[in-house]
């Protein structure tokens, strides 16, 4: 079998004779099956890993696993903790055979002992692992026991321990608080929240989750346990627990089965009580491709253009949370570091970049964004990427470094791509060197997709898509498409966020507008003469696509009249 595989992606090109020859050695060295030291070295895609295996071996392979249920027999006889140390699944269960999904088809002692805890046979299904352990993780949601609070008292929620390195989340051997407090994290994040929000009343705790922009109640708490809700998560974060009078920062590693999950927390006081809300990063979240953030041929087409430029600065912007670090590793992610020195200043890493050199903003240490980008500079860099453009002396040096033979990109939050270039006349730099250096800027916005479960088509009426600049002759089908909401998304008629775009290109006319100091409105306007596409033009494009509605687009361009 090993030598099938082998074979199989040495004849795709998948793996070069050296490394076949580098694995078998190291396979008899370690003892560690192929499959596990292909893996680990990183010679070749999980996803391409499975594909040679489904055509050697014919078992199926199932690339979604969303769809799929987890048999209730399957549940009962294998607990939570002991289906991931396996790393299978069931997702079928028929004749008194489960059908169970793996990425390790190779590894039999394992499927042995699990059909042996089964008492049952069993059938190999390949999946990868994050299909697994997504799988795994809705199903076993009611892993974290729900926590009675009738009939506790408050000493029974003040014994909270600190946590000794990363806290799995679905252990079940906590204290009650604990456990309501895990409970909640685990379901926030399990629905796809990137917020949580721990907000004192009068008479309880609010909970509310922030999930595709939008914040929505998630549980209630009874007051007189609030302090030691709110205790708990100092102490998770490392936050001083009898300082109550003054905001505090504090941060946590968690981790969901085999996701890990960084969380940053935020407390300040209030009328009724300490207010913490948590952001939580998914340190397993992939980074997107250039080609799956939502630009359209021609915007994407452009965008790869200016990636290759030599020198020059790109400028993403857009409020707080509306996708312009995504957008920017997307860019990253496209240039080519084996022959060029790529090196990032952010607040905070977000993404880890392979072959790229990051580095982290510590004002504590006295390392700022201009002290940084200083150093940076010496560094010998062809293209940076300068996580914000905070103030005129951030913006000077990065300047300086486009016109001195650096690509660089950078973001500024400001509404539309045209304030952005006098954002910084504002700031202080002059005309004629923002006029050299600025090669583009492209403004974004994030706009919810509607859920395929549930679309459903209807016929607007000319008033509605009036709004958003369309008529029905601009519709092919004349029908959009609207979320009816189900229990696959949560009844909101949305899964997903996509971005829309307005790509603003420095040309002569834009560049005049800029020398003489004119305002945001004449530079759009004349960009907007020379086809520039606004936000909600390019939202229009993705309602005519199905992708969002109306609605979603009047909410996130309520400025732009474009």
């Amino acid at each position: 079998m090993k030598n099938r595989v082998l074979r199989a992606l040495l004849r795709e090109g998948a793996l070069t004779e050296e490394q076949v020859q580098t694995v078998r050695e190291s396979s008899k060295e370690s003892g560690l099956s192929f499959d596990k030291i292909l893996r680990e070295k990183d010679f070749v895609t999980e996803e391409k890993l499975l594909e040679i295996f489904h055509k050697v071996t014919r078992f199926p392979y199932e690339k979604d696993l969303s769809k799929c249920k987890v048999p209730e027999e399957f549940m009962t006889r294998i607990n939570s903790s002991s289906a991931r140390s396996f790393g299978m699944v069931a997702i079928d269960y028929h004749d008194g055979i489960f059908n169970v999904a793996t990425n390790e088809p190779l590894n039999i002692h394992a499927m042995d002992q699990l059909a042996g805890q089964l008492e049952a046979e069993t059938e190999t299904v390949l999946a990868s692992r994050s299909e697994i352990l997504s799988l795994l993780n809705r199903s076993y949601a009611q892993g974290v026991a729900e926590v009675e609070l009738d009939g506790l008292e408050d000493e029974d929620f003040v014994t909270i321990q600190d946590m000794d390195g990363n806290e799995d989340l679905l252990a079940e051997d906590k204290g009650p608080i604990v456990q309501m407090v895990n409970k909640i994290i685990f379901e926030c994040y399990r629905t796809r929240a990137s917020d949580i929000h721990f907000q004192p009343q009068e008479t309880h705790l609010l909970i509310r989750g922030r999930i595709d922009g939008i914040l929505y109640d998630r549980k209630t708490i009874p007051k007189q346990f609030q302090d030691a809700v709110l205790t708990r998560l100092k102490v998770m974060s490392k936050m001083d627990i009898a300082e109550r009078r003054l905001p505090q920062d504090g941060r946590a590693s968690v981790s969901i089965g085999d996701s890990e999950i960084d969380i940053r927390f935020n407390s300040v006081p209030t009328n009724y009580g300490e207010r913490i809300v948590l952001r939580l990063l998914d340190k397993t979240d992939k980074v997107y491709d250039l080609d799956d953030i939502g630009l359209h041929n021609d915007d994407l087409t452009l965008l790869k253009k200016l990636i290759g430029f030599q020198h020059g600065i790109v400028l993403v912007t857009g409020p707080t949370g509306s996708g312009k670090t995504t957008t920017l590793y997307a860019v990253l992610s496209k240039i080519d570091n084996s022959v060029k020195n790529v090196i990032t200043i952010e607040d905070p890493i977000e993404y880890h970049l392979g072959g790229i050199s990051q580095i982290q903003v510590s004002t504590k240490k006295g390392l700022s964004f201009d002290k940084g980008l200083r150093a940076l500079l010496r560094q010998d860099p062809d293209v940076m990427m300068i996580g914000e453009i905070r103030d005129g002396e951030t913006a000077k040096i990065a300047i300086q470094a486009a016109l001195t033979g650096h690509l660089v990109f950078s973001t500024l939050h400001t509404n539309d791509s045209a304030s952005s270039v006098t954002r910084l006349l504002d700031i202080g730099v002059e005309p004629y060197l923002v006029a050299s250096s600025v090669i583009c800027v492209i403004a974004q916005r994030l706009v919810r997709v509607i859920c395929k479960e549930c679309k459903s088509l209807y016929e607007p009426t000319e008033e509605e898509l009036q709004d958003i600049g369309l008529t029905l002759k601009d519709l092919p089908t004349g029908k959009i498409a609207v979320g009816m909401g189900c229990t696959f998304c949560f009844d909101t008629g949305y899964v997903g966020r996509t971005a829309i775009y307005e790509i603003l290109t420095i040309t002569d006319a834009v560049r005049e507008s800029v020398l003489a100091r004119q305002g945001a409105s004449t530079i759009k306007e004349k960009a907007m003469k020379h086809g520039l596409k606004t936000l909600r033009s390019d939202g229009a494009r993705k309602v005519i696509e199905g992708a969002t509605t109306i609605e979603e687009v009047l909410r996130v361009t309520q400025l732009d009249l474009g």
